[in-house]
């Protein structure tokens, strides 16, 4: 009998998606929901776009595309990219993703008219080292933005214009992957 659980057990895994694979051992913190379903971008749409990225797993022909569970920024796709949340925020926050810069990584986050460049080993992202997986924060109070990347803070601005805004990614120059995407409003 033990012999039949095991195989059963082992058949098992042999369905289990690629997308849970590579997502690991995230656990989703408490009040935080998921911004990136890693299946597609639903929920987001190009900057400015009226249309919504909906059912879609690329944009910009691919120079962000979804694989494995993880939003790719694909550097071989040339293009000073975009895409934005669908959902605005316009009350205190907090944004939270895992993310993994590749060579010549130059990329953006932008919030409230705000952008956080992420290089790895410039100044500000000193400890973030090419290859390997960081987690980068974002918090919003009142008029101050808080970045912090593995719970470091890295850069703190005040005096932001309270307003809505949708949390934007952009693709400048550069490969690089993110997952976990999420928010505690």
């Amino acid at each position: 009998m033990r012999i039949v659980t095991f195989v059963l057990f082992l058949a098992g895994l042999a369905v289990v998606p690629m997308s849970l694979i590579a997502a690991g051992d995230f656990k989703l913190e408490s009040g935080f929901t998921l911004l990136f379903n890693s299946k597609n971008l639903d929920g987001w749409r190009e900057k400015k776009s009226k249309d919504t990225l909906q059912g879609k797993t690329h944009a910009f022909n691919g120079r962000f595309k979804v694989e494995d569970g993880v939003l790719v920024y694909d550097p071989a796709v040339k293009g000073d990219r975009y895409i934005e949340t669908t959902k605005e925020f316009a009350k205190d926050v907090h944004f939270k993703f895992d993310f993994k810069p590749g060579p010549k990584c130059n990329n953006d986050i932008l919030f409230r008219g705000k952008k956080y460049d992420i290089i790895p080993g410039d100044k500000e992202n000193k400890n973030v080292k090419e290859g390997e997986w960081h987690t980068f924060e974002l918090r919003a109070t009142g008029e101050t933005l808080q970045y912090k990347i593995n719970g470091e803070v890295v850069r703190t601005t005040a005096k932001v214009k309270v307003a809505a805004s949708t949390l934007m990614l952009r693709a400048e120059f550069g490969a690089m992957q993110v997952k976990n995407i999420r928010v505690k409003e």
